[in-house]
């Protein structure tokens, strides 16, 4: 009688205990484990590159406040909101497809084995997805809400980024001229956006943005030349590792910075106060890439990533300011 009750025992609890584990499976499906949601959104930041997406916006933002100045009307209009949304989804579906196909080899990086497809964290194709959704809903919200011209820069933009510098970075150092491109047309995307033209004005926009990513690209490739070695990226400091060629491009880009940020003045979409900001400017960025030659003769590892970092600090501050003068500084016409 006992052995039968036991053995009834164990019945009934295996059969109790069916129940509870769907029923636990069906409560996690509805509520995540804690931490689950905010992984996700950290997941799809990393994907999406927000910080790059983020100073892309900034950027556009400029061209399109100063465009809207150059038609003589308010840039805060719902306009500007529209374009800042498309550029955002076409800007963050290119980075996503960017670390799709450099998901190998971000794997081989210390600072880039983290992203999310790199980790295994996102599928591939759950990347390619989200990049190619994201890319064209962003390109039909621009062809809604703005004009065809800057749907077909932002989807060229979308396109020399993914399927011509990302392949060419394994190949030749040629890759970052030809990335500076798509990394310049922020502001000429929303200068089409307000003015539905490319004009001088924007153009100047556009190279003001395309000469400053030089001083910029070789603080990045000097400070993980190490890393871009191991993952086969054919970055200047890589192919050359003396870094003489790594300094003087750095340099000849940082001296053309100065004429090229006064394009503006000569154009008159702004007046003397800018001229005055943007020669300081570009003197203080000059100032701090000469510092960054010192790289030649750095006597450990730990200075010489010192100077690659300032510069890189100071590039990043000096963008910003620079198109925060001019926007304040804009005449309107």
């Amino acid at each position: 009688m006992s052995t039968a009750a036991a053995k009834a025992g164990i019945a009934i609890a295996a059969g109790d205990s069916q129940p509870q584990t769907a029923g636990a499976t069906h409560a996690s499906a509805l509520h995540p484990a804690p931490g689950a949601t905010g992984t996700l959104i950290g997941n799809l930041r990393e994907l999406f590159k927000f910080k790059v997406t983020a100073m892309v916006l900034v950027t556009t933002w400029a061209g399109f406040y100063l465009g809207s100045m150059h038609s003589g009307i308010s840039s805060f209009q719902r306009g500007l909101l529209e374009t800042l949304v498309g550029v955002a989804l076409v800007s963050a579906g290119a980075s996503a497809l960017n670390e799709a196909l450099e998901r190998k080899s971000d794997a081989k990086m210390t600072r880039t084995a983290q992203r999310p497809i790199a980790a295994g964290r996102i599928s591939l194709w759950q990347g390619l997805a989200l990049g190619l959704g994201a890319v064209i809903v962003g390109g039909f919200w621009l062809l809604v809400t703005t004009n065809l011209l800057t749907v077909g820069l932002a989807l060229l933009t979308v396109f020399t980024y993914v399927a011509i510098y990302t392949p060419l970075k394994r190949v030749t150092t040629l890759a970052t001229f030809l990335g500076a491109f798509p990394g310049a047309a922020g502001p000429l995307l929303g200068w089409t956006a307000a003015r539905g033209q490319i004009e001088w004005p924007g153009v100047a926009l556009f190279a003001i943005l395309f000469v400053w990513q030089f001083p910029h690209f070789m603080a990045i490739a000097w400070l993980y030349r190490h890393d871009y070695a191991r993952a086969g990226i054919k970055m200047l400091p890589v192919v050359q590792p003396d870094g003489l060629s790594t300094v003087i491009e750095a340099l000849f880009y940082a001296a053309i910075m100065i004429p090229i940020s006064l394009a503006p003045w000569w154009l008159r979409m702004a007046g003397l106060p800018y001229a005055v900001l943007a020669t300081l400017l570009g003197l203080f960025y000059l100032g701090y890439t000469i510092r960054f030659s010192r790289i030649l003769s750095a006597t450990s590892e730990t200075q010489s990533r010192m100077f690659a970092r300032d510069l890189l600090k100071v590039s990043v501050i000096y963008l910003p300011l620079l198109l925060t003068g001019l926007m304040l500084a804009a005449t309107m016409q």
